[in-house]
């Protein structure tokens, strides 16, 4: 497998720096001159930055990725999907259809720069209005701000993290700043201080997608400090969440179990989904740690508030912000599986799991949620002997992208390797799945260089 970057550059004779060098630099001399922003033209990257590109499937950074994309046509989820070496069966729709023989640029390209002029149009305007209100904190700040996170919200669960990391790094600093400097009023205040928690929910959540916990940690406390500053319980339970999902993912199994059972317990007048999340944050954490009956209790806990829920304005955000049925039927497969349970109401469960998240399109469509899911069936199926059907379900979930296995995804699948370690399952198939599935942890997550 190559990424369709590298399989696009072969096609074209590009895989040479020599080759490649000069296209880029005449690619980012024309987005140079669309975008009306002379530093671009200036860029042109080493040879061995391009070769991390090419050979390790590193994603390029933010400036890079835009030339990228006006050179080649593709977007970078595109460009950096996996294909077979010898190319897709078919290939991705383009952006933007190349340029026409004697010049003549295809509609989609000038609708591509068009879009690319709006986009830096766009952010003129909001410099602007931010900085007519300086002085005060007008409404049009604040709205500003929170159309910036409900677009993270929005394209977090459904993106690799790379893509938006930058963004959301700036944004919890643009919110911090806001904040500091004294302008807002008491009630644009808790307004911003319920934002900075939301941002700091999905930056604790990317670094632990990263691997390091001990950030994560960093980031859901604030998050924590934040949610009490607005006096919003429903924020404070979902840091609480979070520190339990980020202990539960480095197996400290008791720390999960108690953040749970402490955001229950802080947060107990919560309707939202939220409340129902923590329960199956509690169950999977007692069933980490080999107790049955309290993860038992805690499914049914969070059974009985699904059929009490008020959606809240976290569930009006969606994304990470929210915990719909069907994630709550992954985390419930999930803890059966770690129970050691595979009959035929748990398997057929777990197939229910997968195909609830068969569809990308849907709001709350969620890669994470969609692997976790086809690595529990893959676990079930080897408990069941099926070692072929173990591969089937877990096929998905070895073809993502680098950029897109996170710390959750890595665990899940080293789960299904270590199953494979079983003397019952020693096959051929076994022994190569198990070896597939030793090469997949990347050392780090694929993120801007």
């Amino acid at each position: 497998m190559k990424t369709f970057f590298r399989y696009l550059l072969d096609e074209q004779n590009l895989q040479d720096p020599r080759a490649f060098l000069p296209r880029f630099k005449r690619a980012a001399q024309e987005v140079a001159r669309i975008e009306g922003n002379d530093s671009l033209a200036r860029l042109e990257p080493a040879v061995k930055t391009f070769q991390g590109w090419y050979y390790q499937e590193r994603l390029p950074q933010r400036d890079t990725r835009r030339v990228l994309i006006h050179m080649l046509g593709y977007s970078i989820e595109q460009l950096w999907t996996h294909v077979p070496d010898s190319g897709p069966a078919s290939r991705p729709t383009p952006l933007f259809a190349a340029q026409a023989a004697g010049g003549r640029v295809e509609h989609g390209a000038v609708l591509y720069e068009m879009r690319r002029t709006a986009e830096v149009a766009a952010k003129r305007a909001a410099d602007f209005a931010i900085g007519v209100e300086q002085g005060q904190f007008g409404e049009e700040t604040l709205g500003l701000v929170a159309d910036r996170v409900s677009a993270i919200v929005e394209e977090y669960p459904r993106v690799p993290l790379s893509s938006i990391w930058d963004d959301l790094v700036v944004l919890q600093d643009d919110i911090f700043t806001l904040i500091d400097d004294g302008r807002a009023r008491p009630g644009q205040l808790r307004d911003l201080h319920v934002l900075a928690a939301i941002v700091s929910v999905h930056l604790g959540k990317g670094c632990h997608d990263m691997g390091d916990a001990k950030l994560a940690m960093v980031h859901a406390r604030a998050a924590g400090v934040c949610a009490a500053q607005a006096d919003h319980a429903g924020l404070t339970a979902m840091a609480f969440g979070l520190k339990s999902l980020i202990s539960y993912w480095s197996g400290r199994g008791s720390q999960a179990l108690a953040y749970a059972r402490k955001g229950r317990g802080a947060c107990p007048g919560v309707r939202g989904t939220v409340g129902v999340w923590l329960s199956g944050l509690e169950a999977r954490a007692a069933a980490l740690l080999g107790d049955g009956e309290a993860a038992r209790i805690a499914m049914q806990r969070a059974e009985d508030q699904r059929r009490r829920v008020e959606p809240d304005d976290l569930d009006g955000f969606g994304g990470l912000l929210t915990y719909p049925r069907k994630k709550e039927l992954y985390y419930a497969v999930e803890t059966e599986v770690l129970l050691g349970n595979s009959d035929a109401r748990i398997t057929a469960l777990a197939e229910e799991a997968v195909e609830s998240f068969s569809d990308p399109t849907a709001p709350d469509w969620a890669f994470g949620d969609q692997a976790g899911a086809q690595c529990n069936l893959a676990l079930i199926r080897l408990q069941n002997g099926e070692i072929d059907g173990a591969a089937e379900a877990i096929r998905p979930v070895l073809d993502l992208a680098p950029a897109q296995r996170n710390r959750g995804i890595v665990v899940s699948a080293a789960r299904v390797g270590s199953a494979l370690l079983d003397p019952a399952r020693d096959t051929v198939s076994a022994q190569e799945l198990r070896a597939e599935i030793e090469a997949y942890s990347p050392s780090r997550l694929a993120l801007p260089s």
